[in-house]
């Protein structure tokens, strides 16, 4: 049973690094006079399990096993904007959605090949 608990102890303690306010709320940015506040939807879903037997041979020993899993999501549905006319929020909606989840998604490759761009341009003398 202490392997179970040390299981749901350590998936949701890297549940919590990942779930903190600024996964919600996402970092102001500003353009000109506009203020955009991107407003995120957090969901995840997490399972643990153990078990331990004897299996049907005579000659079978004890044996025991134990797991965990967990996953999450982050999806955009609103931004809060701030202007020269005020404070509201938009929700986004539909195709607009799906294209910032493609894009978020796409982000992180494009960084990896951007940098390794930029490393061979430096190796080869130039900037």
């Amino acid at each position: 049973m202490d392997d179970i608990e040390k299981l749901i102890k350590t998936t949701l303690g890297e549940i919590e690094k990942v779930l903190d306010s600024k996964t919600v709320v996402g970092e102001a940015i500003t353009i000109g006079g506009t203020t955009l506040i991107p407003l995120m939807s957090v969901g995840f879903g997490f399972a643990a399990g153990g078990g331990s037997g004897k299996g049907e041979a005579k000659e079978a020993t004890e044996g025991g096993g134990s797991g965990s899993g967990g996953g999450a999501g982050v999806r955009p549905i609103a931004v809060i904007v701030i202007d020269k006319d005020g404070v509201r929020i938009e929700p986004i909606k539909g195709g607009m959605a799906t294209a910032i989840e493609k894009l978020s998604e796409t982000i992180p490759d494009i960084a990896a090949k951007l940098a390794e761009r930029w490393g061979e341009r430096k190796k080869d003398g130039g900037e």
